[in-house]
């Protein structure tokens, strides 16, 4: 088996498309990709006259044939894809490039083909998803020493000398994340990026906060509370089936079916309503809370966006590979146990700092998912507040969560955090019923716009948006009419 590093790019049609289907023309060619970058976007080099692309780079294991074979496949791929060059360096609908075969170096002028690619050390757009990858690796070459992530940031203190010098702007390169293919990707490494709200549609009779108040069977208020929360500006809504407080017992998974479908359909007939675009994908994203890998397939075939998933994998050991092969983005939590299980002491002792051991334990789902055929792009990640978590454990990952952020191997991808209307926020404000602790909610959350949440999972709508708006404007948007 030989590791191969390959270089994805793409600048025309929609871009995420043109690579994931390009991931999965590699596979289908016996190319097995073991790992992936996150895709970021960057202004066009060489030739300027032309979109942004969006570009990643994977690490691939092939079996036999050398580099002129693998790279003939690749070609093939671009061709079948659409690949038509027009100018060099020009637009592109898919651009594969073999960055590195292994340790080894190639020179095959008559192809002509090149390895280590002559341009990795110039190119910020290679650099960086290289850097998400193999950081501390570096090129087997004679010549400039140093691993990647020190000739990144010699790249980046030299382009941000050299623009300075000139006055001239550059433009902020930052990954992108889509919710679904045609939706305003989350944009984690941007500082002036919105945070999104998540409303929380349980349709559960035993959640701790809302257990009762919705169901599939009263479609008019259903109607009534999912068109108030499109109107009043949420980007996702989080339809949850099996309740996951503490000790909650599990329903079968047609029980859990039965209470989430009717509420897909009906979110994609009010959103189509609401913006006048039953032709297209609904513009509100629907995530749906489950564990379960039957679950999760049904619902993104019922017309659900995402897979919000408590256990990260853990619970299911389908559900990785379901994922994989729906192609759909996946949250992945940060739990220890199960619902029933969680509160015990074993599960919320944590030998050592809690935010290393979070990022340590959350970088192994990661590589598990990856592993499954995940893509990195396609991962949002969750700290768990209030799963295997005590109250002061929970204000702790709040105080810190930037750290959390920049946690080895896990920076640059977004970060959902869900503290509403919980348990911690009522012993501190002394509020009993969960339905009134909206005020210590509004603190956590503005906490968690500080410390770099892309998405904040909340109960209150009106009332969180409201909290969210101001705390951007100080942090993030930083004005008054952003």
């Amino acid at each position: 088996m030989q590791r191969v590093t390959v270089a994805l790019g793409s600048n025309m049609g929609n871009r995420f498309q043109e690579i994931e289907q390009a991931c999965v023309e590699m596979e289908s060619a016996g190319m097995i990709i073991t790992r992936t970058s996150g895709l970021w976007e960057t202004e066009a080099m060489y030739f300027l006259d032309q979109d942004n692309f969006l570009n990643g780079v994977c690490e691939v294991w092939v079996r036999s044939g050398g580099p002129a074979e693998f790279l003939q496949k690749l070609q093939e791929i671009e061709c079948k894809l659409g690949r038509v060059k027009f100018i060099d360096k020009g637009p592109r609908c898919i651009d594969l490039d073999i960055l590195l075969w292994g340790g080894e170096t190639v020179n095959l002028p008559h192809i002509p083909l090149t390895i280590p690619h002559k341009s990795i050390l110039e190119r910020e757009f290679v650099l960086r998803p290289l850097c998400q990858l193999i950081p501390n690796e570096s090129l087997p070459l004679p010549g400039p020493g140093g691993t990647f992530q020190a000739h990144l940031s010699r790249l980046e203190n030299s382009t941000f000398a050299k623009n300075r010098s000139k006055n001239i702007p550059t433009m902020p390169i930052s990954t992108q994340v889509p919710l679904y293919l045609g939706s305003t990707p989350l944009t984690p490494s941007l500082a002036k990026r919105r945070t999104r709200i998540m409303s929380i549609l349980n349709l559960t009779p035993d959640s701790f906060s809302d257990g009762g108040r919705h169901s599939a069977e009263d479609l008019i208020s259903l109607n009534d509370t999912i068109t108030r929360h499109i109107k009043h500006g949420v980007s996702i809504i989080d339809i949850g089936g099996q309740s996951s407080r503490p000790g909650a017992k599990s329903i079968t998974s047609d029980e859990e079916l039965s209470r989430i479908l009717p509420a897909i359909k009906l979110i994609r007939d009010i959103d189509a309503e609401i913006f006048e675009k039953k032709s297209r994908l609904a513009n509100v994203t629907i995530s749906i809370d489950t564990y379960r890998a039957d679950v999760a397939k049904a619902a993104i075939e019922a017309g659900a966006h995402i897979i919000n998933d408590i256990s990260a994998g853990t619970m299911d050991p389908d559900m990785l590979s379901t994922v994989a092969k729906l192609g759909c983005t996946y949250i992945l939590m940060h739990m220890r146990g199960t619902p029933e299980t969680m509160t015990l002491p074993e599960n919320t002792t944590y030998e050592g700092d809690i935010i290393q051991i979070i990022g340590q334990e959350l970088s192994a789902r990661v590589a598990a998912a990856e592993k499954a055929g995940i893509r990195r792009w396609r991962m949002i990640l969750d700290p768990g507040i209030g799963f295997a978590k005590t109250g002061n454990q929970n204000l702790e990952i709040l105080r810190r969560l930037s750290e959390l952020r920049s946690f080895p191997g896990l920076q640059d991808m977004p970060w959902l955090v869900g503290t509403s209307r919980k348990g911690f926020i009522g012993k501190i404000t002394g509020v009993k019923e969960a339905h009134e602790r909206n005020w210590g909610t509004a603190a956590t959350v503005t906490a968690a716009v500080q410390g770099g949440a892309d998405i904040v999972r909340v109960h209150d709508v009106d009332e969180m948006i409201k909290v969210v708006k101001v705390a951007d404007a100080i942090w993030r948007t930083r004005g008054v009419n952003p």
